[in-house]
């Protein structure tokens, strides 16, 4: 053990004196000063010769050395064509590395592996499987600062390519979608989380300068994980659909019923790709259970009863896992699934549901999604004539708004149902003609409340 500290110990002081003699290159110091004054102003080009002089000799001495010079280097490889590009390519993609080795406690490893690989990817320099196997490395060993969405899809889509062609097989396209989903909910939540504190002074005026760059920042990073998810599904696409889940999981089911994450994330994708119906989904349900009798597993459960017609029973297994439930998050999760199982039969239930989601949760969009969703498909039963029963719209069209809100990554899809519903709403000429302006309209169907109506 002695000998240990005592090598350590060596070690330290000769990487304190490397640092220190680093340090003391007045050489260094000077052309130190002069690349980060032209880089200051984006003069790369003059910052380049110096920048490499400090850079060589005396690496360690500054941070700026890495964060700096990548972006000179960057400005070089856009400027620059054929060898003299793969040159500069080759030069950044070492800097990456370097920056690991002299500045390990400033550096995160999935940082600097995803700029890699983007920077290859970008350049055309890499196969699918090299994608794969670099954002993999990155992801088991740092998965905590894996968070560029577009690495994100990066990883699954060259999975999915690999295994059309036939190198992969299926049973990991599917743990990868449930790791990268995962991920992608959790950097989201944190988001929302934050957005979710922020809009009520938003709202109210009172945003500091800082605060307002932050939910800025925050709504553009959850829109960017709302496109990347979108895009992840439609990369999974087919892959999932019932004919593939259910014969995959018949053939592997024995080996794997032992396997509670196997079990839990098989279950769990045939409920979301709605296969509900299918024999197998009891099978794996069951075995759920018995593995680990979870909030999750009563809301498949209450499914199953559902189906059968055991509404009571259904009922039951629904409360029960929300009373199981701690988290509030997985809580509001458990409330919207169960919504979605009753949207097309009880809308008021699944609005109760919906709006218990929301309770748990105020940036579950999706509820507020869900929500607005059963209001619109509710307007025939709301109203005796067509200008009440179109003004359930606006209602519909308010809440895909405050979706789009609470969870910037639904913004596209909240605007888009907004915008669709505003256009079913009565029009000025409609408002005009009935001599609404500035009224009420109420509803006593199951929405119940009330609409006012836009002034001209």
């Amino acid at each position: 053990m002695k000998t240990k500290l005592y090598f350590t110990a060596i070690m330290l002081l000769g990487s304190m004196a490397i640092s220190n003699a680093q340090a003391q290159n007045t050489e260094c110091m000077t052309n130190l000063s002069i690349y980060v004054e032209h880089a200051k102003v984006k003069n790369y080009d003059a910052a380049y010769t110096p920048w490499k002089m400090v850079y060589e000799t005396c690496p360690g001495v500054n941070l700026a050395n890495f964060t700096v010079g990548e972006r000179i280097l960057k400005d070089k490889i856009k400027k620059a064509s054929g060898a003299d590009k793969d040159g500069f390519i080759a030069d950044l993609e070492q800097l990456y590395k370097n920056r690991m080795v002299h500045f390990p406690k400033k550096t995160k490893m999935a940082d600097m592996m995803i700029k890699e690989v983007l920077l290859k990817y970008d350049n055309k320099m890499l196969s699918d499987d090299q994608i794969y196997t670099m954002l993999g490395k990155a992801y088991t060993e740092d998965r905590s600062n894996f968070k560029n969405p577009k690495a994100l899809y990066l990883y699954f889509s060259s999975l999915v390519d690999l295994h059309k062609a036939g190198s992969k097989d299926l049973q990991e396209v599917f743990d990868v979608y449930d790791d990268v989903t995962v991920k992608i909910e959790e950097e989201n939540g944190k988001l929302t989380d934050r957005i979710s504190k922020l809009l009520p002074k938003e709202e109210a005026g009172t945003l500091t300068a800082k605060e307002k760059k932050r939910l800025s920042a925050d709504t553009k990073n959850s829109k960017s994980f709302g496109q990347i998810a979108g895009s992840i599904d439609a990369k999974l696409g087919p892959l999932a659909d019932c004919t593939n889940l259910i014969p995959l999981y018949q053939k592997t089911f024995d080996a794997n019923k032992d396997n509670v994450v196997w079990v839990k994330r098989a279950v769990g994708l045939m409920f979301n790709k709605e296969c509900t119906d299918d024999p197998m989904f009891k099978k794996l349900f069951e075995a759920q259970l018995a593995l680990d009798p979870s909030a999750d597993a009563y809301v498949y459960g209450g499914t199953l009863k559902s189906k059968a017609g055991d509404k009571k029973g259904a009922v039951a297994d629904f409360d029960k896992a929300l009373g199981l439930e701690t988290d509030a998050k997985k809580r509001s999760k458990i409330a919207y699934k169960v919504a979605t199982i009753y949207r097309r039969g009880s809308k008021g239930t699944a609005r109760k549901y919906a709006q218990k989601a929301i309770d748990a949760d105020p940036s579950n969009g999706k509820a507020y999604l869900l929500i607005a969703n059963l209001y619109a498909t509710s307007a025939n039963q709301c109203g005796t004539t067509t200008f009440e029963k179109r003004a359930i719209y606006w209602k519909a069209a308010d809440m895909a708004r405050k979706a789009g809100r609470v969870d910037p990554s639904l913004s596209s899809r909240a605007n888009k149902s907004a915008a669709s519903y505003s256009a079913k709403a009565p029009t000025k000429e409609m408002i005009f003609t009935e001599g609404m302006a500035g009224k009420t309209v109420s509803f006593s169907c199951w929405v119940g409340g009330s609409v006012k109506v836009p002034s001209l």
